[in-house]
C-alpha cells in the first residue's frame, strides 16, 4: 500500500496539514488519497506506508472497552481514531470548531503529550464547551503523535455536546 504525498523542501506534506514525524518529516496520511489538491504547486511523492514510523494508542470508551491500534507519527489522535473506527465524533473535522472530540488521560500522559503538543488558548476555549472536563483534558484534533507518545492511553467521556449547524 503507498500514501501519497507532496513534496515541499524537505517535507512531506499531506493533502490537509504538514505533521512533523520522526524520521519522515512532515508524514501523515493523506485523507482521499491518491488524489491530491490541484492548488498544491508541491510534486507529488509516493511512500511505502510500511515505511512511515508509528506509534500504538489505545482508545477506552466509556464502559471500558479498549481498542489499541497503530497511528502514523504526525497523525492527530482524531484521525487515528476515525482510521480505525474508533466511535469518537470529531464533528468539525478536526477544524478546532467544536469539543467533540474530547479525550482525557492520566496525569503522567497528560504531561508527555503536553510537553510534545503545547494547548492553545482556542483549544482551551473549545474545552470549556466539552461534557465532564478534567484537568487532563485535550481535544484529539489537536494531539499529534509521536515517537515518545507510543503507548498512549486515552479515555473518550460518554457524552459530547455537538453545537456544530
Amino acid at each position: 500500500k503507498t500514501v501519497v504525498m507532496r513534496r515541499w523542501g524537505r517535507s512531506l506534506l499531506c493533502s490537509c496539514r504538514a505533521a512533523p514525524a520522526a524520521g519522515l518529516r512532515g508524514v501523515s496520511t493523506l485523507r482521499g488519497a491518491p488524489s491530491v489538491p490541484k492548488r498544491c504547486p508541491a510534486p507529488v511523492v509516493r511512500v511505502p506506508e510500511r515505511a512511515m514510523a508509528t506509534a500504538k494508542v489505545t482508545f477506552v470508551d466509556s464502559v471500558g472497552t479498549r481498542s489499541t491500534v497503530e497511528g502514523n507519527l504526525g497523525e492527530s489522535l482524531l484521525d487515528v481514531a476515525h482510521r480505525h473506527d474508533v466511535d469518537i465524533e470529531g464533528a468539525c473535522g478536526g477544524e478546532l470548531a467544536c469539543s467533540t472530540c474530547h479525550i482525557t488521560m492520566s496525569q503522567e500522559w497528560y504531561d508527555k503529550v503536553l510537553a510534545l503538543n503545547s494547548k492553545t488558548e482556542e483549544e482551551d476555549d473549545m474545552l470549556d464547551l466539552a461534557w465532564g472536563l478534567t484537568e487532563t483534558s485535550r481535544l484529539g484534533c489537536q494531539v499529534l503523535l509521536h515517537k515518545d507518545l507510543d503507548g498512549l492511553e486515552v479515555q473518550i467521556p460518554d457524552e459530547t455536546d455537538n453545537m456544530m449547524p
